[in-house]
């Protein structure tokens, strides 16, 4: 009964249903995820110390590549595993589960090592200054070094639970690590007068117990779910088809840490307190783009299934009803952001120098939030299609070829400003370009005979 009530969901449930079906309970996790990501922030920010919300702010890029890793082995393994579905294909998808999470813990662990040996270089790659070397040095030591492979095997796992359609025990896991990761952040901060390492050890243990979360769930499944989890199902074979998908979302967050890090290598020649307020910004403007990102993951399997399927028909449906949604979602975060800016950064970071200069970035930033939904979306659901090199196309484009020589451009002819207003100028300039590639890459599609 229960797999007749998931291909239902798959193939005629309707559109608006199946979307909020699969999508609600991830953009629920998304939004607990990235408030245990904001916690950080704030609960070092009601310190009032400046340089030790800019060493978290340097970090965080480099931190979240991970994200990029989860992405390259779990949104391209789940991609497939949907089209698997799709194509009658169930008998192959333990060995796409099984590369997916022993490749990306072998490949994370690699990372996690090089960023060990590599930290002092990094560090002043990444712009710390005497100040605030020695916090970003702990945090960094805990969220990468550590606790780098559980990051990314609680990405992987969960959308690899997502691409069957348990989209509620994805969400369950990411929300368990990210309240864990909540009640921790002032015990460890405060009461144990860690500072910044605090917040760290706390991130690093919700991502652990996520982990232990989702491998649970797998086992209650059993043979309900066609993933495997066993190494004994390890395989090269799907390297091609997985990576083909997944290294089009992992460059993107890839070139959009790389963007970061440019951006707040650039401020960072402007002291610490622009460093401080860009960093708050930059994870409070995230809020609207991760409710985009737990709705893309919720409709990418539903796009990958009636795209093996050959239902097209429905696949345009479902994204086009997808982005519509994003554009009124990401609108009401730009009033909210616009109207109340100068309160949500103090209520950051105290310190008032810091919080007006934040207040302003925010109402900047918060601008080019709805075309960047849009502009995401478009890139996911190509990705959901297994037309990863277009997606990549499009992220190349927008990240490396205009964002990065945007910045440093900005930042040379109009100053620190400028680099804020270099978001939405990127944006526009992709929207069109990036539904061209999405109507020209529909032309392409026959129905099967």
């Amino acid at each position: 009964m229960e797999d007749q009530s998931e291909k239902a969901l798959f193939e005629s449930t309707p559109v608006p249903k199946a979307v909020a079906t699969l999508a609600i309970p991830t953009i629920i996790s998304q939004v607990v995820t990235m408030i245990y990501n904001l916690a950080d922030t704030f609960f070092i920010g009601q310190m009032g110390q400046p340089t030790m919300v800019a060493a978290v702010s340097l970090v965080s890029p480099w931190f979240n590549l991970l994200t990029a890793l989860g992405n390259l082995f779990g949104l391209g393994g789940s991609s497939l595993i949907s089209r698997m579905m799709g194509a009658g294909r169930q008998g192959e998808i333990k060995h796409v589960a099984a590369f997916s999470v022993w490749g990306g813990a072998a490949v994370t662990l690699l990372f996690s090592l090089g960023t060990y040996l590599a930290r002092e270089p990094l560090l002043n790659f990444l712009g710390a200054s005497p100040d605030t070397y020695g916090d970003a040095q702990d945090y960094l030591f805990w969220v990468v070094v550590l606790g780098g492979v559980p990051t990314m095997a609680s990405l992987t796992l969960g959308h690899l639970l997502r691409s069957e359609g348990h989209a509620k025990q994805a969400s369950a896991g990411m929300m368990f690590g990210g309240i864990l990761n909540v009640v921790l952040d002032p015990v460890l901060i405060f009461g144990f007068h860690l500072a910044v390492a605090g917040a760290a050890i706390a991130t690093a243990c919700s991502n652990v117990a996520s982990v232990v979360f989702f491998v649970v769930q797998y086992l209650r499944l059993g043979e309900r779910s066609a993933v495997s989890l066993h190494p004994r199902y390890f395989t090269l074979r799907f390297t091609g088809p997985i990576f083909s998908v997944g290294l089009a979302s992992a460059l993107a967050t890839a070139l959009g840490n790389a963007s970061n890090m440019v951006m707040v290598r650039l401020a960072s020649t402007y002291g610490d307190i622009p460093v401080a307020a860009y960093g708050i910004v930059k994870r409070i403007d995230q809020f609207p783009l991760n409710v985009s990102m737990g709705l893309c993951q919720g409709f990418m399997p539903l796009v990958g299934y009636n795209y093996a399927a050959g239902n097209y028909d429905r696949m345009r449906r479902v994204s086009l009803f997808s982005w519509k949604t994003a554009l009124v979602l990401s609108a009401c975060f730009v009033v909210c952001f616009a109207l109340f800016a100068p309160q949500i950064l103090h209520l950051f970071i105290p310190e008032a120098q810091t919080s007006a200069l934040g207040a302003q970035f925010l109402r900047i930033a918060c601008l080019a939030v709805p075309l960047t939904s849009v502009n995401f979306l478009i890139s996911y659901t190509l990705q959901a299609m297994g037309k990863g090199v277009q997606s990549a196309a499009l992220t190349f484009s927008r990240q490396g070829l205009l964002n990065i020589p945007l910045l440093i451009l900005m930042n040379s002819t109009v100053g620190l400003y400028g680099m804020i207003w270099t978001q939405l100028v990127v944006e526009v300039i992709m929207l069109p370009v990036s539904l061209g590639m999405y109507a020209h890459t529909l032309k392409g599609l026959t129905r099967p005979a």
